[in-house]
C-alpha cells in the first residue's frame, strides 16, 4: 500500500478578475469618484467625528456652575411664561395633540403614496384630484 501523498505546489499568481484604471482614463478624468459638490470642500483633511467638547476641557466645579448658571435662566424663562399664562399641562396637551396630527398625517402620505402606485401616477397628481394643497 502506498502511503505518499502527493503534492501540489503552485507556482502561479492567484489572479483577480477586479480591473484598475490605467493612468490614462485618470488623466483624461473617464472614472471620478467624488461628484461634484459646490459647497463642501471635498480634499479636506480627515475630521473624526469623536470631537472633543468645551465641557471635556472644563473642570467638574466649572461645569456645575455653568450647569446650575443655565438652571437658573431657565428656571427665570419658566416663571416669565407662567406669568404670561402658559401653563405646564396645557404645553403637554398640545405636544400629545401633535404627536397625534404627525401620525395621522403620515397614514395619510401612505396611503396617497399606495393609491398613486396603484394608479401609476405621483402623489402630487393626487393632491389636486383630491382638493388638497402641497402644503398640507
Amino acid at each position: 500500500m502506498n502511503t505518499e501523498q502527493p503534492t501540489e505546489t503552485h507556482s502561479s499568481p492567484i489572479t483577480c478578475p477586479v480591473s484598475t484604471p490605467e493612468a490614462n482614463d485618470l488623466k483624461k478624468g473617464a472614472l471620478k469618484r467624488t461628484p461634484f459638490v459646490k459647497f463642501k470642500k471635498v480634499h479636506s483633511n480627515f475630521k473624526s467625528p469623536i470631537q472633543v467638547t468645551k465641557s471635556a476641557e472644563v473642570s467638574p466645579a466649572e461645569e456645575v456652575a455653568e450647569l446650575e448658571k443655565r438652571r437658573e435662566q431657565l428656571d427665570t424663562e419658566i416663571a416669565q411664561l407662567e406669568a404670561e399664562g402658559y401653563r405646564v399641562e396645557e404645553l403637554e396637551h398640545h405636544i400629545d395633540m401633535l404627536h397625534e396630527y404627525n401620525d395621522i398625517k403620515d397614514i395619510g402620505q401612505s396611503l396617497l403614496g399606495r393609491i398613486a402606485a396603484l394608479r401609476g401616477t405621483t402623489t402630487r397628481d393626487l393632491y389636486s384630484h383630491f382638493g388638497l394643497e402641497l402644503d398640507d
